[in-house]
């Protein structure tokens, strides 16, 4: 089987710090590639791979200010798509923009999608010649013919037990209103412990606002954007992860990437996390601020171990690769006849409610091609 996947490039694959697309991409090549599938990554040229590599995007766009993210991946699209004939399948990682030219598209395609950006780009989803991946149940548009929910893996390997020993609480990701920041740093206070906080500025305006006040180095560190060596150490070395949304979240990788080092959760019950976190066992799903604070001595005493191993059962690169292999044999093979236009609805009827509407109840917002 020959499968191109065709990646973002917003960041080089796999990242060098933030960049859960990229690394959710790179982990699915290099476990498809162990299992001897002939696969071709599509993305930028400086990224890293024991497939075969092709693009033509040099370096990621969000790291040069020479580069225009827009050209870079519509340059990017149709080179990929101008080879699609060499591969019996063609996995698209790049949200809307591939769908637009799916009929040039000369193999079958399916598309992940890791979480919508806005509402007003499902015409392309709707238009398309390809069927849909979601990364959680949650996060799924009504009307678009989904082949399966695959939640995301992890390299495990990547991430050992940890004990706690920072005696630290930690959020961890994108800060943003979407991620509610602010949010951990007021939980923090109320429980009456330090917080760590990493991740890259996105909104620099709440950062300067709303969190970077009680930033002292004590109380409140933030660390920046730490990369793929530091955050087993940090997530394993935290007493519990806080990760209060703002939105609803298509999937959430520090919440996997947490409980893989047996550290507990503490969230908002929103978008996926009912289906990443088991309450009561591997950390608790609360409603606001006071109630995440009243939940920390309770995640102290769940069993790190119990945490750990549950994660490992249920998100391991093997089970996410497993998975995909079921769904390219599917639609390779015939089994799975997804691949027509499903244009067959004016777009406000296909999202059977106002476009504003489904915004308010589904949001994920964030710029394509940035990750979740």
């Amino acid at each position: 089987m020959k499968i191109a996947l065709l990646g973002p490039i917003a960041w080089r694959t796999p990242p060098r710090a933030y960049g859960p697309w990229e690394q959710v991409v790179s982990l699915l090549a290099e476990g498809l590639v162990e299992r001897g599938v002939d696969v071709t990554l599509f993305a930028t040229l400086d990224s890293q791979t024991k497939a075969s590599l092709d693009g033509v995007c040099p370096q990621p766009y969000n790291e040069s200010d020479d580069l225009d993210g827009r050209v870079w991946e519509a340059l990017h699209v149709a080179h990929a798509l101008g080879r699609s004939g060499e591969f019996d399948l063609v996995h698209n990682h790049l949200d809307w923009l591939p769908l637009a030219f799916s009929g040039l598209c000369r193999s079958p395609m399916i598309t992940t999608i890791h979480g919508f950006s806005d509402p007003r780009i499902l015409p392309a989803y709707r238009r398309s010649r390809s069927g849909f991946v979601s990364i959680s149940d949650a996060d799924r548009a009504p009307g678009l013919p989904y082949l399966a929910t695959v939640h995301h893996g992890l390299d495990l390997d990547q991430f050992p037990l940890g004990d706690g020993s920072s005696g630290a609480l930690v959020a961890f990701g994108r800060i943003h209103p979407d991620k509610a920041t602010a949010d951990a740093v007021e939980i923090a206070q109320r429980a009456g412990m330090p917080l760590v906080i990493c991740g890259p500025v996105h909104d620099e305006a709440y950062f300067r606002l709303r969190v970077a006040p009680f930033v002292d180095g004590v109380s409140v560190r933030y660390l920046g954007n730490v990369g793929p060596s530091e955050r087993a150490d940090i997530l394993g070395g935290a007493v519990a992860l806080l990760h209060p949304l703002g939105f609803e979240e298509p999937f959430g990788l520090s919440v996997v990437e947490a409980m893989a080092c047996g550290t507990p959760v503490i969230g908002y019950p929103r978008g996926a996390l009912p289906e990443t976190v088991s309450h009561g066992v591997t950390g608790f799903l609360v409603d606001g601020v006071a109630e995440a604070a009243a939940a920390v001595p309770l995640a102290v005493q769940l069993d790190r171990n119990e945490v750990f191993a549950l994660a490992r059962r249920r998100f391991s690169v093997t089970r996410m690769v497993d998975d995909y292999l079921r769904i390219y044999s599917d639609v390779t093979e015939g089994r799975t006849p997804v691949l027509g236009d499903f244009a067959t609805e004016p777009y406000s009827q296909s999202l059977g409610v106002d476009g504003s509407q489904w915004h308010r109840e589904h949001s994920s917002c964030r710029d394509p091609g940035r990750g979740a």
